[in-house]
């Protein structure tokens, strides 16, 4: 445990220092959040309503916020918007508060199932914010059969070459391997890792691009034909080119869960109790699943969306039981560092 605390924790410094390192400094509650993951009024509606004076600020990633945490050991935010690995890294630095579930009633709005999840049964130190997938987005009147395994994209046909794209970051590019291998989504064997790391490097002579944030437009436009993608991006391209289907693969997807964590540090408790509360009423939860098109682990929202979105994009649909029969990306220690220079080797190959 230390070892993959401290290895972490070097990995963040360095990003504190291209990010800047300096904690947030204002008044009254700081919520840091990605760009466009709640309402944009969600921040001034929490203080009309409640009086609690609060402040949004954004991170790109999340090694970015992370990096800004462990410099300041927690200090300088209250509230945090990170995935369930980092979350998870956070407690185990001792950085994320022990939650009182006295303080957030609404956590009885949660799915049983997304009380039960592999880095924080009990909901612990972080709440689940938004959950899903990663699969296969594709253009379904260019692609013929379409796509069912994770070989399609990684060995696609002659007529695909040159057309697909994947994702940048380093867990989801490598989990695509992962599952087509048969593997964990975790995995830390070197020898493991190898085999990923030479299929991944022959993939990408296949590829258009490594591409995190347009390849749902890159669809829309025919430049691609077959990405490998978040289940609610891939609904933006739906929601533009109803030609556009996402298919989880025969070997199956990550569990990925974006969460909320309220620091240790913060000196806005009772603050950042409430509004982790405010997020979790089902009106306020549901702007989420029907704005930014990402399922949310809180029921009564859910059973809220309108019938025709759940037709319009069906992985909506996808239910709690089957999110959970995947694997979730946790946290994997020292080979942090193993995936990093993997993922290098794989984007510098000729």
């Amino acid at each position: 445990m230390t070892t993959a605390k401290n290895t972490f924790a070097t990995a963040a410094l360095t990003a504190a220092l291209t990010f800047g390192a300096g904690a947030a400094a204002a008044e009254g509650l700081i919520i840091s959040n990605w760009d466009g993951y709640m309402a944009p009024d969600a921040v001034d509606a929490f203080t009309a309503r409640t009086g609690h004076a609060a402040e949004l600020v954004l991170h790109a990633t999340n090694e970015e916020i992370m990096g800004k945490l462990i410099a300041a050991g927690g200090k300088g935010y209250d509230v945090v918007f990170v995935s369930s690995p980092f979350a998870e890294v956070l407690h185990n630095l001792g950085l994320a508060e022990t939650l009182d579930h006295g303080k957030i009633p609404n956590l009885a709005n949660l799915y049983p199932e997304a009380t039960t999840l592999a880095h924080d049964p009990g909901n612990a130190f972080s709440v689940p914010y938004a959950w899903g997938t990663t699969g296969l987005c594709y253009r379904s009147d260019l692609v013929s059969p379409a796509p069912a395994s994770w070989h399609d994209l990684l060995a696609p046909s002659a007529a695909l070459t040159g057309k697909t794209t994947m994702l940048a970051t380093d867990r989801w590019l490598l989990a695509a391997g992962f599952l087509a291998k048969g593997f964990s989504v975790n995995e830390t064997d070197p020898d493991k890792l190898a085999e990923v790391r030479d299929l991944l490097i022959a993939a990408k002579k296949t590829l258009l691009a490594y591409d995190d944030t347009t390849f749902y437009a890159k669809l829309v436009s025919g430049e691609a034909e077959m990405v490998q993608a978040w289940d609610g991006w891939c609904n933006y391209g739906i929601a533009e080119d109803p030609a556009i289907r996402y298919v989880i693969p025969a070997e199956g997807s990550d569990l990925w869960v974006d969460t909320m964590v309220i620091l240790k540090a913060s000196e806005n408790k009772e603050a950042a109790y409430a509004f982790v509360n405010d997020i979790l009423e089902a009106d306020n939860h549901r702007w989420a699943a029907e704005n930014i098109l990402y399922k949310v682990p809180n029921q009564p929202a859910m059973a809220a969306l309108p019938a025709d979105l759940t037709e319009l994009f069906p992985n909506m649909a996808i239910t709690p039981a089957t999110l959970l029969g995947y694997e979730q990306l946790r946290d994997v220690g020292a080979a942090t560092r193993d995936y990093a220079r993997l993922v290098s080797e794989i984007r510098a190959a000729q």
